[in-house]
C-alpha cells in the first residue's frame, strides 16, 4: 500500500477507537444499531430480527477472488462473512448464512487474528461481509488486531440498511466502505425484505458513507485504498428501479461514482414466492441497465466479465 496508512491507526492511537467501542456496546443494551430498532437487550442474550446475540457468528473467512476490481489484487480480498443479517432479502443468494445462521460464534480475540490471517495471505483488505449487526464486535476485534500489527483498509461491505448515527461511529476506522442499493420504491422494499424505508434509509446512509471517505482512490496497481464503492443488482422486470437509482447517485452523490452494476441474480431463498423474481436476468435486462447507468452520468464501473447462466 505504499506510504498509505488506514485511517483506524491513528483513530486508535488516539484513544477514539475505545470510545467508539464503549458507545456501540451500551447500544446493546436496548438495541438500535440498525433501522429495525428491536430494542432487545443482545448483552443480556436477547435477540432481534438478526438473531444475534453479544457475540458475532462467523460463517468463514478467507481470500475472495470474485468480488470487485480494486478488492481483489494478486492475492483476494479478505472476506469475513457473519451469519445473520438485518435486512433478509428473500431472495438472498447466502440465504442458509442470512436467514439461518450458519456459523460459529467468535470472541473478539478470534475475529482479530482471522484478521491477521488475512493480512498475513496478501489480502489487500479485509472485507467484512454483513457488518451492520455486529459493529461493536468489529469494532473491539480491529482495536485488538491493531495492537497484533493491523495494517491494511477494512471494507465495510453492507446491504445498505444501516442507520447513519450507527455510520457515525465507523467515522475514522474505515476507509472503504461498499454498500449496496437495492430498490428505489418502498413497496419493492417492503414485499421483497419487509422494509419499506430501505430507500430512504439506503440514501442517507450512502450520503453519510460519502461524506467520510469520498469517490474511491486506488493505488498504482488499481487497488482502493479509500472511499465508496456502491453495488446494484439488476433485478427481473425493472423491480430495483436502476434507473431512479443511478440518477440519485450521479445528482447527490457524485458523477465520479464507482459502481458495480450486477448481472447475477437468480431465484434463491423464497425468491419463487414473488412472480417477477422466478427467473434469471436477462442480456437484455443487464445491457439495459448499464445504458441507464451512462444516460444517468454514471461511467465509472467495474470492469469485472459477466456470466451469465440460464436454466
Amino acid at each position: 500500500m505504499g506510504s498509505f496508512k488506514p485511517a483506524y491507526i491513528e483513530t486508535c492511537n488516539r484513544g477514539l477507537l475505545k470510545e467508539k467501542i464503549d458507545h456501540a456496546y451500551e447500544i446493546l443494551k436496548a438495541c438500535t444499531l440498525c433501522p429495525r430498532a428491536c430494542g432487545v437487550d443482545r448483552l443480556s442474550g436477547e435477540k432481534g430480527i438478526c438473531q444475534t446475540g453479544e457475540r458475532a457468528i462467523v460463517s468463514s473467512f478467507g481470500p475472495h477472488f470474485g468480488e470487485e476490481s480494486p478488492l481483489v489484487g494478486k492475492n483476494g480480498s479478505g472476506t469475513i462473512f457473519f451469519a445473520g443479517c438485518n435486512l433478509l432479502c428473500i431472495f438472498c443468494q447466502n440465504y442458509d448464512i442470512s436467514h439461518e445462521g450458519q456459523g460459529i460464534p467468535f470472541s473478539t480475540e478470534e475475529i482479530a487474528k482471522a484478521m491477521l490471517s488475512l493480512q498475513e495471505r496478501g489480502c489487500p483488505n479485509i472485507n467484512f461481509v454483513t457488518p451492520s449487526h455486529v459493529v461493536p464486535q468489529i469494532l473491539a476485534a480491529v482495536e485488538a488486531a491493531v495492537k497484533l500489527g493491523l495494517r491494511v483498509p477494512l471494507v465495510y461491505n453492507t446491504g445498505g440498511y444501516d442507520r447513519s448515527e450507527t455510520l457515525a461511529l465507523l467515522d475514522g476506522v474505515f476507509d472503504i466502505y461498499m454498500p449496496d442499493f437495492k430498490f428505489w420504491d418502498a413497496k419493492v422494499a417492503e414485499e421483497l425484505c419487509d422494509a419499506p424505508d430501505y430507500p430512504e434509509v439506503a440514501r442517507e446512509a450512502l450520503k453519510e458513507m460519502r461524506r467520510q471517505v469520498g469517490d474511491l482512490v486506488m493505488d498504482g496497481q488499481g487497488i482502493a485504498q479509500r472511499g465508496l464503492l456502491i453495488r446494484h443488482l439488476v433485478l427481473p422486470e425493472g423491480l430495483a428501479g436502476t434507473r431512479q437509482v443511478m440518477r440519485f447517485l450521479s445528482r447527490e452523490l457524485s458523477p465520479n461514482s464507482y459502481v458495480n452494476i450486477m448481472a447475477q441474480y437468480r431465484p434463491c431463498g423464497k425468491a419463487s414466492e414473488v412472480p417477477g423474481l422466478r427467473r434469471n436476468v436477462t442480456d437484455e435486462e443487464y445491457q439495459d441497465a448499464i445504458q441507464m447507468a451512462h444516460q444517468e452520468g454514471i461511467t465509472r464501473l467495474d470492469e469485472r466479465r459477466r456470466v451469465f447462466a440460464f436454466w
